[in-house]
């Protein structure tokens, strides 16, 4: 979302998008879907398509964003439950649950208070962004080459 809210109002592709965080196109549309169930991206088909932030980026959490794509919480307990003839097993989920309760509640306080657009100006620093807005992004081969950006 954050390379969305950089390329401004011009549409991504998913090919574009799995090529910034190296994975494959089908893991982006999946996860894409669930960010547009959410109506916190837009996606239009056809050539000239792609998807796009539904809205300003100053204003989405990374807490909505966490929300729409992440359907458990930051950790989870073993699939197979514990032995209920241990000492510890019989009641470790319960002890273990409240604990990832806490764990859940900690980082959705974390993540409320930064938006999109803080990711974006953190990148800043790193030294490929400037304070200029970028006008469009330069495609090669269907990939971002680079943001051109206009004085």
């Amino acid at each position: 979302m954050s390379l969305m809210a950089w390329a401004s109002e011009e549409p991504l592709k998913s090919e574009q998008v799995a090529e910034s965080v190296n994975t494959n196109p089908v893991v982006i549309r999946r996860m894409l879907l669930d960010l547009a169930q959410a109506g916190l991206v837009v996606s239009q088909t056809g050539s000239m398509g792609g998807s796009r932030l539904a809205s300003d980026p100053a204003k989405t959490t990374l807490l909505d964003v966490y929300q729409a794509v992440e359907c458990g919480g930051v950790f989870s307990l073993h699939r197979q439950p514990p032995s209920r003839d241990c000492p510890v097993g019989v009641n470790i989920e319960t002890v273990l649950g409240e604990v990832l309760q806490e764990v859940d509640a900690a980082v959705e306080q974390v993540l409320k208070n930064i938006t999109i657009n803080d990711v974006v100006q953190r990148l800043k620093p790193c030294g490929t962004l400037t304070t200029e807005k970028p006008s469009r992004v330069a495609k090669s081969n269907g990939k971002i080459a680079k943001v051109v950006r206009t004085a």
